[in-house]
Protein backbone atom coordinates (compact mmCIF):
# COMPACT_ATOMS: atom_id res chain seq x y z
CA UNK A 1 0.00 0.00 0.00
CA UNK A 2 2.85 2.37 0.81
CA UNK A 3 4.13 1.80 -2.71
CA UNK A 4 0.75 2.77 -4.16
CA UNK A 5 0.62 5.91 -2.02
CA UNK A 6 4.10 6.86 -3.18
CA UNK A 7 3.06 6.29 -6.82
CA UNK A 8 0.00 8.52 -6.44
CA UNK A 9 2.15 11.24 -4.82
CA UNK A 10 4.59 11.09 -7.73
CA UNK A 11 1.76 11.13 -10.23
CA UNK A 12 0.21 14.14 -8.50
CA UNK A 13 3.53 15.96 -8.51
CA UNK A 14 4.05 15.14 -12.20
CA UNK A 15 0.64 16.51 -13.12
CA UNK A 16 1.28 19.63 -11.09
CA UNK A 17 4.68 20.07 -12.74
CA UNK A 18 3.16 19.59 -16.18
CA UNK A 19 0.44 22.14 -15.43
CA UNK A 20 3.08 24.55 -14.13
CA UNK A 21 5.17 24.10 -17.28
CA UNK A 22 2.12 24.65 -19.50
CA UNK A 23 1.16 27.81 -17.61
CA UNK A 24 4.69 29.19 -17.78
CA UNK A 25 4.96 28.33 -21.46
CA UNK A 26 1.66 30.06 -22.21
CA UNK A 27 2.81 33.14 -20.31
CA UNK A 28 6.09 33.14 -22.26
CA UNK A 29 4.26 32.92 -25.59
CA UNK A 30 1.89 35.73 -24.64
CA UNK A 31 4.82 37.89 -23.53
CA UNK A 32 6.73 37.13 -26.73
CA UNK A 33 3.73 38.01 -28.89
CA UNK A 34 3.23 41.19 -26.91
CA UNK A 35 6.88 42.14 -27.42
CA UNK A 36 6.59 41.38 -31.15
CA UNK A 37 3.54 43.63 -31.35
CA UNK A 38 5.34 46.40 -29.46
CA UNK A 39 8.54 46.09 -31.51
CA UNK A 40 7.06 46.99 -34.90
CA UNK A 41 9.27 47.64 -37.91
CA UNK A 42 10.49 51.26 -38.04
CA UNK A 43 8.57 53.51 -40.40
CA UNK A 44 10.49 54.65 -43.50
CA UNK A 45 11.64 58.27 -43.50
CA UNK A 46 9.61 60.54 -45.79
CA UNK A 47 11.80 63.42 -46.92
CA UNK A 48 10.43 66.85 -47.76
CA UNK A 49 10.37 68.02 -51.37
CA UNK A 50 12.88 70.68 -52.34
CA UNK A 51 13.15 73.01 -55.30
CA UNK A 52 16.78 74.05 -55.85
CA UNK A 53 16.36 77.01 -58.22
CA UNK A 54 16.30 79.94 -55.79
CA UNK A 55 19.26 78.60 -53.84
CA UNK A 56 21.12 78.04 -57.11
CA UNK A 57 20.57 81.66 -58.18
CA UNK A 58 21.62 82.86 -54.73
CA UNK A 59 24.80 80.76 -54.61
CA UNK A 60 25.68 81.68 -58.19
CA UNK A 61 25.35 85.38 -57.39
CA UNK A 62 22.72 85.84 -60.09
CA UNK A 63 20.89 88.85 -58.63
CA UNK A 64 20.22 90.76 -61.86
CA UNK A 65 17.16 89.88 -63.98
CA UNK A 66 16.40 90.86 -67.57
CA UNK A 67 13.21 89.81 -69.38
CA UNK A 68 13.36 88.40 -72.93
CA UNK A 69 10.08 88.04 -74.86
CA UNK A 70 9.80 86.72 -78.44
CA UNK A 71 13.58 86.73 -78.67
CA UNK A 72 14.16 83.70 -80.88
CA UNK A 73 13.68 80.05 -79.98
CA UNK A 74 16.27 78.06 -78.03
CA UNK A 75 16.60 74.72 -76.26
CA UNK A 76 18.23 75.62 -72.94
CA UNK A 77 18.57 74.61 -69.31
CA UNK A 78 20.77 73.31 -66.53
CA UNK A 79 23.01 70.29 -66.09
CA UNK A 80 22.63 68.82 -62.61
CA UNK A 81 23.50 65.83 -60.46
CA UNK A 82 21.72 64.66 -57.27
CA UNK A 83 23.92 64.22 -54.21
CA UNK A 84 21.49 61.55 -52.96
CA UNK A 85 19.15 59.02 -54.52
CA UNK A 86 15.80 60.62 -55.21
CA UNK A 87 12.97 61.35 -57.60
CA UNK A 88 11.57 64.25 -59.59
CA UNK A 89 7.91 64.80 -58.68
CA UNK A 90 7.04 68.01 -60.49
CA UNK A 91 8.31 70.59 -62.96
CA UNK A 92 8.14 74.29 -62.14
CA UNK A 93 8.32 77.16 -64.59
CA UNK A 94 7.93 80.92 -64.62
CA UNK A 95 8.14 82.97 -67.83
CA UNK A 96 7.68 86.65 -68.72
CA UNK A 97 5.00 85.66 -71.28
CA UNK A 98 2.31 82.99 -71.68
CA UNK A 99 2.90 79.75 -73.56
CA UNK A 100 0.13 77.12 -73.78
CA UNK A 101 2.47 74.35 -74.93
CA UNK A 102 5.92 74.77 -73.44
CA UNK A 103 7.98 71.64 -74.06
CA UNK A 104 10.25 70.57 -71.19
CA UNK A 105 12.77 67.73 -71.52
CA UNK A 106 14.86 65.77 -69.03
CA UNK A 107 17.97 64.26 -70.65
CA UNK A 108 20.55 61.66 -69.72
CA UNK A 109 23.68 63.80 -69.91
CA UNK A 110 26.04 60.96 -70.86
CA UNK A 111 23.98 59.31 -73.60
CA UNK A 112 22.17 62.51 -74.62
CA UNK A 113 18.90 60.56 -74.74
CA UNK A 114 15.48 61.83 -73.68
CA UNK A 115 14.29 60.46 -70.34
CA UNK A 116 11.07 62.45 -70.10
CA UNK A 117 9.15 65.04 -72.13
CA UNK A 118 6.41 67.15 -70.56
CA UNK A 119 4.22 69.81 -72.18
CA UNK A 120 3.21 72.57 -69.78
CA UNK A 121 0.53 75.20 -70.15
CA UNK A 122 2.10 78.43 -68.94
CA UNK A 123 -1.25 80.16 -68.66
CA UNK A 124 -0.05 83.34 -66.93
CA UNK A 125 3.08 85.44 -67.26
CA UNK A 126 5.36 86.18 -64.32
CA UNK A 127 3.60 83.43 -62.36
CA UNK A 128 5.11 80.24 -60.99
CA UNK A 129 3.46 77.23 -62.66
CA UNK A 130 3.88 73.77 -61.13
CA UNK A 131 3.03 70.60 -63.04
CA UNK A 132 2.98 67.33 -61.09
CA UNK A 133 4.47 64.49 -63.14
CA UNK A 134 4.76 60.74 -62.85
CA UNK A 135 7.79 60.40 -60.61
CA UNK A 136 11.12 60.12 -62.41
CA UNK A 137 13.82 58.21 -60.51
CA UNK A 138 17.15 60.05 -60.27
CA UNK A 139 20.36 58.24 -59.36
CA UNK A 140 22.93 59.61 -56.95
CA UNK A 141 25.86 61.33 -58.72
CA UNK A 142 24.39 60.70 -62.20
CA UNK A 143 24.35 63.71 -64.55
CA UNK A 144 21.11 64.99 -66.08
CA UNK A 145 20.00 68.03 -68.05
CA UNK A 146 16.60 69.72 -67.78
CA UNK A 147 15.73 72.02 -70.71
CA UNK A 148 12.84 73.89 -72.26
CA UNK A 149 12.27 75.14 -75.78
CA UNK A 150 11.10 78.73 -75.66
CA UNK A 151 11.49 82.21 -77.11
CA UNK A 152 10.70 83.79 -73.71
CA UNK A 153 12.84 83.65 -70.59
CA UNK A 154 14.37 85.52 -67.67
CA UNK A 155 18.09 86.10 -67.89
CA UNK A 156 19.63 85.75 -64.42
CA UNK A 157 23.19 87.05 -64.09
CA UNK A 158 25.66 88.81 -61.82
CA UNK A 159 25.61 92.63 -61.82
CA UNK A 160 29.05 92.67 -63.48
CA UNK A 161 28.12 89.81 -65.87
CA UNK A 162 31.07 87.71 -64.65
CA UNK A 163 31.10 83.90 -64.63
CA UNK A 164 29.61 81.86 -61.84
CA UNK A 165 31.88 79.29 -60.22
CA UNK A 166 30.59 75.76 -60.84
CA UNK A 167 29.69 73.29 -59.43
CA UNK A 168 26.99 75.07 -57.41
CA UNK A 169 25.28 73.09 -54.66
CA UNK A 170 21.67 73.88 -53.78
CA UNK A 171 20.35 71.48 -51.16
CA UNK A 172 20.69 67.93 -52.48
CA UNK A 173 21.21 69.09 -56.09
CA UNK A 174 24.55 70.04 -57.60
CA UNK A 175 24.43 72.22 -60.73
CA UNK A 176 27.30 71.75 -63.15
CA UNK A 177 26.65 74.19 -66.01
CA UNK A 178 24.07 76.03 -68.12
CA UNK A 179 23.62 74.74 -71.68
CA UNK A 180 21.83 76.07 -74.77
CA UNK A 181 21.39 75.68 -78.54
CA UNK A 182 19.37 77.76 -81.00
CA UNK A 183 16.31 76.35 -82.78
CA UNK A 184 12.70 75.37 -82.15
CA UNK A 185 13.30 71.60 -82.09
CA UNK A 186 13.97 69.21 -79.21
CA UNK A 187 17.72 68.70 -79.45
CA UNK A 188 20.42 68.24 -76.85
CA UNK A 189 22.03 71.65 -76.13
CA UNK A 190 25.68 71.81 -77.12
CA UNK A 191 26.77 75.28 -76.00
CA UNK A 192 27.81 76.16 -72.44
CA UNK A 193 27.59 79.60 -70.79
CA UNK A 194 28.79 80.28 -67.26
CA UNK A 195 27.79 83.92 -66.77
CA UNK A 196 23.98 83.58 -66.77
CA UNK A 197 21.00 81.25 -66.50
CA UNK A 198 18.00 81.41 -68.85
CA UNK A 199 14.82 80.41 -67.04
CA UNK A 200 13.08 80.09 -64.71
CA UNK A 201 12.86 76.32 -65.21
CA UNK A 202 13.26 73.92 -62.29
CA UNK A 203 11.81 70.86 -60.55
CA UNK A 204 10.68 69.47 -57.21
CA UNK A 205 13.10 66.85 -55.90
CA UNK A 206 12.50 64.34 -53.09
CA UNK A 207 15.17 62.19 -51.51
CA UNK A 208 14.46 58.45 -51.14
CA UNK A 209 16.39 55.76 -49.26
Amino acid sequence: MKHLEFFYILRSLSLKSLCTILVLNSAFLITSCSKDDDEQAPQPIVYAEENPLNKYHENAGFTTTTNFINSGSYEFGLTFSPNVKGKMNAITIKLPDVNPSLKVTVWDYTTKTVLRTEVINVSASNTLITKAIEELALEKDKKYVITMNSNDWYKRSKPDNSDAVYPITAGNIKFLEYRWVSGATQVFPTNVSLNYNGGDLSFNFQQVD
